[in-house]
């Protein structure tokens, strides 16, 4: 779980509360779940896996990738600023990408046989919009994304009471329970079913074979 608030520790962060939730059906599944709050660590801003390589003095991205890896499922959280996703999310998908052309044992890209959703929160619209956006990113990064992969609460337009604010009524949405719960089981299911799979078959995809020419599918008259 990587929350995207603006908020470090220890402030209250609402997306948060809903990372809780989801996290509670994983761990009474007997889940491990690593949980980074991304604005506590020092994440340089760029496209290359890591940072300091490229003049930066300091880059947590790197150890933070390694925990990404160590996951069967990754769900990004975050909150809705001027109808889109914080400046924390977009910083934390662009490092995604950094290493998304990197390989795994079998030459597919690394992020291949996980499976990927998010949580959105905020007073105003976009919660959907937000969800797009990230979905088709983690996607196209390799992540595969389950049915009904996203969850959110959003409160009245406008200044108003947060998810977690008393009286705000998100805990007790039902909407929002639904979608989080189903989001939280199709994640758990499909994960599974990629382990016990071995992951995504490696044939027609694996970039290390199509650029020593083995291109499945296409005319390939320079492989023999």
């Amino acid at each position: 779980m990587i929350n995207c608030t603006l908020k470090r520790s220890p402030e209250v962060s609402n997306s948060q509360g809903l990372v809780d939730r989801s996290t509670s059906i994983l761990t009474e599944q007997g889940v491990g779940v690593d949980v980074i709050r991304a604005v506590d660590h020092d994440i340089a801003t760029g496209t290359w896996p890591d940072m300091t390589e490229h003049g930066w003095e300091s880059d947590a991205w790197p150890e933070l990738y390694q925990r990404v890896l160590r996951a069967d499922i990754v769900v990004l959280a975050g909150p809705i600023w001027l109808g889109d996703n914080s400046s924390v999310m977009k910083r934390v998908i662009e490092r995604l990408y950094a290493c998304s052309s990197l390989l795994n044992e079998r030459g597919q890209y690394a992020y291949y046989g996980r499976v990927a959703g998010c949580l959105i929160t905020g007073n105003e619209d976009g919660a959907k919009h937000c969800a797009m956006n990230v979905l088709y990113s983690l996607q196209h990064l390799g992540f595969t994304i389950p049915p009904q992969a996203d969850a959110g609460w959003v409160g009245e337009a406008g200044p108003g009471p947060s998810y977690l604010d008393p009286g705000s009524g998100g805990p007790q949405n039902d909407f929002t329970n639904r979608n989080l719960t189903f989001m939280t089981w199709n994640l758990l299911h499909l994960a599974r079913a990629l382990k016990d799979l071995g992951g995504i078959p490696a044939y027609g995809n694996q970039r290390s074979a199509w650029d020593a020419g083995c291109r499945s599918g296409n005319a390939n008259p320079e492989h023999r």
